[in-house]
């Protein structure tokens, strides 16, 4: 999320924990937050994986995968899809420490 998205958001938590929003407007509020989808290119995950500062294995153990899917992503011969997105967004944007 960007930073205001991320105010926006944390506004919207504490109305709703205040009880001054309802859930039907939190769940819409929180749909509006999500990340769009990114298709990450080998050049993406390259450098997440090295700004974060770990080796095609850790990087891969640490997503739950085989350091072969991650090699094959760097080398453009695979693409991560649904959840592997989503986990390479969250490392992109917070860092794998989020992860451990």
């Amino acid at each position: 999320m960007s930073e205001i998205l991320d105010i926006a958001h944390e506004m919207a938590q504490g109305l709703f924990k205040a009880g001054a929003m309802d859930a039907v407007t939190m769940r819409t509020v929180e749909a509006l937050c999500l990340p769009s989808k990114h298709s990450y290119e080998p050049e993406d995950i390259r450098r997440i994986r090295n700004e974060n500062h770990v080796s095609q294995a850790v990087f891969a153990a640490m997503l739950g995968i085989g350091k072969t899917t991650v090699q094959q992503w760097e080398q453009g011969l695979k693409k991560p899809g649904g959840a592997a997105k989503r986990l390479l967004d969250v490392i992109d944007r917070k860092g794998i420490a989020v992860l451990g």
